[in-house]
């Protein structure tokens, strides 16, 4: 039996496989993934031809205290901003603008994930 934190993580990273699934397919290279530093950690950083995305998924069993995208509080929006700043310190496409995307991950039906792509979902500031 698996405990539930561990189970959490579990869902959390298919969701997150999923999510850079359905990012590829919609034409986005993936640069990296789970991207961690002191600030902090990124899901998803990827590319299209004209932005570098930074991608938080967030997994919920329930939409009944919010959806994922609700999740992503002052508090987190800051921690991701400050973790893609020491990302592009690392003098890696800074050619190119930046967006910061939330991904939905939800229980569908069948034992399918039903993701929510959600394309600038916050502004920094």
């Amino acid at each position: 039996m698996l405990w539930p934190k561990r189970r959490n993580q579990d869902r959390g990273q298919r969701a997150e496989q999923e999510a850079a699934s359905l990012l590829r397919g919609q034409g986005l290279r993936i640069i990296d993934t789970n991207y961690r530093c002191r600030f902090g950690e990124i899901d998803i950083v990827a590319r299209s031809e004209t932005h570098l995305i930074f991608v938080e998924v967030r997994y919920r069993n329930t939409a009944h205290y919010g959806g994922g995208a609700a999740s992503v509080d002052f508090r987190k929006q800051r921690k991701l901003i400050l973790t893609a700043r020491h990302f592009l310190s690392q003098g890696r496409f800074n050619e190119l603008p930046c967006r910061f995307d939330v991904i939905e991950a939800s229980q569908g039906s069948a034992d399918k994930l039903q993701l929510n792509w959600i394309s600038n979902a916050f502004q920094p500031e």
